[in-house]
């Protein structure tokens, strides 16, 4: 990795950074921490000091729960504070015990005009929401949710696009005390049931249909099928998308977005407070090998986490404008809604990034004076390809981009600076469903270097392990947590054992979280991901991530997207890639040579894939992340369990029984 920053903090950035006035409270308050102006001191004093640091960051944020009169709103902020293993009620770990608070109420604490959401869809059309308007309909919805019954753990589930009602129908669960759970409207009936179905939810919130690269989608029939499967359903309340007045009448237990409002109209907002590891959201694994895990997230470990990573790793503050592209069926969108827990203005998009129109969300980020524009390293590759330049618009406010989904190739580094905007800070950023949250992060105050997240994230004794299980810097190994932290899952659905939970992330190291992230920790304190461990190649006995070659592959530039596989051949195991590449392009031989040489000479001649073969489609999950595990199954001739969590599962078809590999 290049030594030289591709961008630095100025001293008025630093100065002013959520950061530094955090670190002027730690130096104040804990004179022995010593010199915490170095990152990497901060960091190793949060993870030794584990209870001082999330207690500081609890009042820093300013969380609300309920006070006790000359007293911590908690009885203790760790119990079990070496213990990793799914939580026990005595050994831990369990976060902030004794203490009480109600997620909605944190984030429904600005109560101004200012501007809460704004939504836009692919054809441009806007709606803003006020921080008064929202907690108003926020109270309405709520209200009704009572009048049916839904009390503290019940299940709520949305099937649902990325637009206000969403977060209203969200914020007004959560502030019953129900459990939220959502799917976006890209996803089958029987995809939506392989989720619904393990929590059976008494009530369902769904949209009539959405719009997505100018093609009009109808979901009623998916909503009836779902809604009929579903025994424990007391409503389906649905509301308009794509129609004026949909006709709900082929829905069972339906009744419309208004007619349901008007039960709670006149009713006050109030906040159940509950216990910090009361639960909020069930998220799913995304992977294509069974039914999906239902991952059970508290509230207090997610406000918290999320605060975290927003004020002190983002750098958000109450003027912010912030947009995340994502969908309700991924985790980012949990994470872009907690932004308005600082007050700051969410921005949501909902439909195709890239059609009809290339750049309509670099136009939407001016037209709305983004200062945080979040998105998927895949669409920056996309942007890049399609010849997107930002540039033409106005970016001025612009103070930062993220990205995460998959790991950012330099490449994409180097179109950010050079087509979006010279001076910003390019984070890279990595977690997942499974924390609901981050491992690694941005650093408002220090260096972006290319290629490289810029910074393990605060009180998260992350590490990257060898196969001996020791700690290693500068060689690649399996991403580890080693110490408990607020937003580990409370437990999966219906696994009162937790033998589902501890297969999941304890099977390798048994008190160690093995998060399935083959990594690198640089010398400078930076993080490097080459993919997913479970993916990694490894002929001859060398492992390798599949990022490797991916960054070298779409250089090329006939090359859209690529996906690459290890093939069982013989007594070892040889690469074979598949690239998609622009339409009108075929794949010769003089491709596939530059294509070689590219990877030999930037990576080694151990990366240079045996076969290369080009395709039409590359299957995805429904998050939109390649799965280069289903494309394995199907080349081996083995089958792919759970089609249904892919958003193309028809694209599998394309890599079955091919002549190329038998050879």
């Amino acid at each position: 990795m290049s030594g030289t920053p591709l961008w630095s903090p100025s001293t008025t950035d630093r100065a002013q950074a959520e950061l530094t006035r955090f670190r002027a409270r730690l130096s104040e308050r804990h004179p022995n921490a010593g010199d915490l102006s170095s990152y990497s001191a901060l960091h190793r004093w949060s993870v030794e000091h584990r209870e001082e640091f999330w207690a500081e960051l609890w009042h820093f944020t300013g969380v609300v729960a309920e006070s006790r009169p000359g007293k911590e709103p908690w009885d203790a902020v760790l119990v079990g504070r070496d213990r990793m293993q799914p939580p026990a009620p005595d050994l831990g770990p369990r976060w902030f015990v004794g203490a009480r608070l109600n997620y909605a109420e944190n984030l429904l604490r600005r109560e101004d005009d200012a501007d809460a959401l704004v939504s836009w869809d692919e054809r441009g059309r806007r709606r803003v929401l006020s921080f008064r308007a929202l907690r108003a309909e926020v109270a309405r919805i709520a209200g009704a949710l009572r009048g049916l019954g839904v009390v503290p753990g019940d299940r709520v589930a949305g099937f649902v696009p990325n637009g206000p009602e969403a977060i209203i129908a969200m914020l007004a669960a959560a502030s019953v005390g129900a459990i939220w759970s959502s799917c976006s409207p890209d996803f089958g009936a029987k995809g939506v049931l392989d989720r619904f179905g393990q929590i059976r939810p008494k009530v369902l919130f769904a949209c009539d249909g959405y719009r997505y690269a100018g093609k009009r989608i109808d979901l009623r029939d998916r909503v009836r099928e779902v809604a009929e499967s579903l025994p424990d359903l007391l409503a389906v309340v649905g509301f308009s998308w794509l129609e004026e007045s949909p006709d709900w009448s082929t829905v069972p237990r339906a009744i419309t977005w208004d007619a349901f409002a008007a039960q709670g109209t006149g009713k006050p907002l109030t906040f159940e407070r509950l216990p910090f590891d009361h639960p909020l959201y069930i998220l799913y694994s995304s992977g294509p090998t069974g039914l999906p895990k239902c991952i059970v997230h508290s509230a207090g470990g997610t406000l918290l986490q999320h605060l975290k990573e927003l004020v002190l790793h983002t750098d958000l503050k109450r003027d912010d404008r912030i947009f995340y592209f994502t969908t309700c069926g991924w985790m980012m969108w949990n994470w872009l809604v907690s932004s308005l827990g600082v007050g700051a203005t969410v921005v949501l998009y909902d439909g195709a990034p890239l059609a009809p129109d290339p750049a309509i969300l670099w136009r939407m980020a001016a037209e709305e004076r983004l200062t945080i524009f979040g998105t998927s390293a895949k669409y920056l590759a996309m942007a890049e390809k399609e010849g997107v330049r930002p540039t033409s618009f106005d970016l001025a406010p612009l103070k930062a981009i993220l990205s995460t989904g998959s790991p950012l190739a330099p490449a994409s580094y180097d179109w950010v600076y050079a087509a979006v905007k010279p001076d910003l800070r390019l984070s890279s950023i990595s977690g997942g469903t499974d924390i609901v949250s981050c491992f690694a992060l941005g650093d408002p105050t220090g260096p972006v270097h290319r290629g490289e997240l810029q910074c393990l994230g605060l009180g998260m004794a992350v590490e990257v392990w060898n196969s001996d299980g020791h700690p290693v810097v500068g060689e690649q190994g399996e991403l580890v947590c080693t110490k408990p932290f607020p937003s580990m899952p409370i437990g999966f659905w219906d696994d009162p054992a937790g033998k589902k939970y501890h297969e999941a992330y304890f099977d390798l190291w048994p008190g160690v979280w093995r998060h399935g992230d083959w990594a690198e920790v640089t010398e400078r304190g930076g993080l490097v991901i080459y993919g997913r461990s479970d993916a990694t190649l490894n002929p001859g006995g060398v492992r390798i991530g599949t990022a490797e070659i991916y960054r070298q592959v779409e250089l090329e530039e006939e090359v859209v997207e690529s996906l690459v596989i290890g093939q069982a051949w013989g007594d070892d195991v040889r690469i074979v890639l598949f690239v998609r590449l622009r339409a009108g392009v075929a794949l010769d031989e003089a491709l596939r040579e530059r294509i070689r040489l590219r990877i030999r000479g930037s990576c080694s001649p151990h990366h240079v894939p045996k076969k290369i073969l080009q395709v039409t489609d590359i299957p995805r999950t429904l998050s939109g992340k390649i799965t280069e595990l289903a494309v394995r199954e199907v080349v081996h001739g083995r089958p792919v369990r759970n089609v249904d969590a892919l958003a193309n599962p028809q694209a599998l078809e394309l890599y079955r029984d091919l002549a190329e590999l038998r050879t």
